[in-house]
């Protein structure tokens, strides 16, 4: 099994060492997937998914995942590929991007490059159609040079975040940006995202490949 929401309006959370959540929220495993796995996915898992598939199916579209290395980027980009799209990731620095799939991510853009903005543009001469972001304080004037007439933008939203949002250039844009929270997704986002995840991560241990790495600690 492997739960999500374990620290929603409750206390402590999946780092205590046990925990308790409604039925709905313990999600099965299948047997042969180790434990590890599980205790990867949660509420990045969620959130990731919810950011790639709020605003409908990416089957043929240009995602933009920024932060493609993060916790929720890393999901976000294999979801955004699973279902289709064609990815572009951006990384901080430029000796990270030996650390991305190419199996996953077609394009990859180093945000200390000379004009990542063109950089990624080269890619997406039209735009991107979907923006996943997870630091809009930071990248909001990047995400506004780069999306294509129409496109989403899905931030996932912190206290923390103090963005000037480039209003009328995304208005006269017609980009649409949703800010998300993961606390407050619809409960069947929720489960669709704990449905697909479980699909998702079972096809990618079979694949093969770079993935995440989990501490485990002996008691």
């Amino acid at each position: 099994m492997w739960v999500y929401g374990a620290q929603s309006y409750r206390p402590l959370g999946t780092a205590a060492q046990y925990t308790v959540v409604p039925g709905d929220l313990a999600v099965p495993l299948p047997d042969h997937l180790p434990d590890d796995l599980g205790a990867s996915l949660g509420i990045p898992g969620i959130t990731a998914h919810r950011t790639v598939f709020a605003d409908g199916p990416v089957d043929g579209k240009l995602v933009l995942v920024n932060g493609v290395l993060g916790g929720v980027g890393t999901l976000a980009a294999q979801l955004a590929r699973w279902g289709g799209a064609t990815v572009i990731g951006t990384v901080r620095r430029g000796t990270e991007l030996d650390r991305i799939d190419p199996a996953v991510v077609s394009h990859a853009v180093a945000l200390d490059s000379g004009d990542p903005a063109a950089a990624i543009r080269s890619h997406a001469p039209d735009g991107v159609d979907r923006i996943i972001e997870v630091a809009l304080s930071d990248n909001a004037e990047l995400d506004d040079t780069v999306a294509a007439n129409g496109a989403v933008i899905a931030a996932y939203a912190t206290r923390n975040d103090r963005t000037e949002i480039p209003f009328w250039t995304l208005l006269f844009n017609n980009v649409t940006l949703r800010l998300l929270g993961s606390d407050d997704f619809p409960a069947e986002a929720k489960r669709q995202a704990a449905r697909e995840l479980t699909a998702q991560a079972h096809d990618r241990i079979d694949a093969g490949g770079r993935g995440r790495i989990l501490i485990d600690i002996p008691q």
